[in-house]
């Protein structure tokens, strides 16, 4: 009897937390099917599907870009070097970032290089609404082109994650998304100069977009210094390929239909 008993008291507990189960089984599959895009940071074929860029057009050259900035110390140290090799660039500017530099904003732009949204706060996107997206857009937008004059059309979420309904917001708005396919993870602590150049230069091809970090704002501390270092290093590297450094064309967004029927 008291086996008996304990066995529909079992019964009795199983079904009690199955729809907690099921409830917490469905939370993770439509978080699954949010979350999906954000693979695009790293699966190119992916990136292909959602209509996403990770390279140039011209095979002959490379698109060097960087992220996080303007940071009043990386940002200088970045541009000396770019400026003696003579190599162009484009800079993903945080608004915060702008707000709080806007000499250096415009020092970049001064120098010669491009620049292109990366929000105006450094938030990840699966957190971040429609609405809210649009605000965040329109107000580093809003700060780049009062440092610089510009107002740039090419956007980088960060840390490389979409979702269907940033790509709605950003396709809508007129923003063409722009990842890379080559990065030389020169955020994290251990980074040297040589591991960041070995990363950004193994195999390295024409047409392929590279991903660095001219400000330790979102990132390890004074990893900018490690990155100014490669530099030399990067740039040597790809003139031996005979590639040269061109800047990021302008392309009108493609639509998506994938993205349509996911929202």
């Amino acid at each position: 009897m008291a086996t008996m008993r304990a066995a529909r008291s079992a019964r009795a507990g199983a079904d009690r937390h199955r729809p907690h189960r099921a409830v917490a089984a469905t939370g993770l599959a439509l978080a699954a099917v949010h979350s999906a895009p954000a693979l695009c940071a790293h699966v190119s074929l992916l990136r292909s599907a959602l209509g996403l860029r990770d390279h140039i057009e011209d095979t002959g050259a490379v698109a060097l870009t960087f992220d996080d900035g303007p940071d009043p110390r990386g940002t200088p140290a970045t541009l000396a070097v770019l400026a003696d090799a003579s190599a162009r660039a484009t800079f993903f500017l945080t608004g915060e970032q702008v707000r709080d530099h806007p000499s250096v904003a415009a020092e970049i732009v001064a120098a010669g290089h491009d620049v292109g949204l990366h929000g105006f706060r450094h938030r990840n996107l699966l957190r971040v609404g429609p609405q809210a997206l649009r605000e965040d857009l329109a107000r580093v937008r809003a700060a780049i082109a009062d440092a610089t004059g510009r107002s740039p059309q090419i956007y980088r979420p960060p840390y490389g994650i979409v979702t269907p309904a940033a790509l709605a917001v950003t396709r809508r708005l007129g923003y063409e998304t722009v990842l890379w396919n080559r990065w030389g993870r020169d955020w994290r602590v251990r980074a040297t100069p040589s591991s960041i150049a070995s990363e950004v230069t193994r195999d390295l091809q024409g047409g392929e977009i590279l991903l660095l970090h001219d400000s330790d704002r979102y990132s390890a501390r004074g990893s900018w210094r490690a990155t100014v270092a490669a530099l030399p290093a990067i740039v040597h590297a790809v003139e031996a390929r005979g590639l040269s450094f061109a800047a990021l064309p302008r392309v009108t967004p493609r639509a998506a239909p994938q993205i349509r029927r996911l929202r």
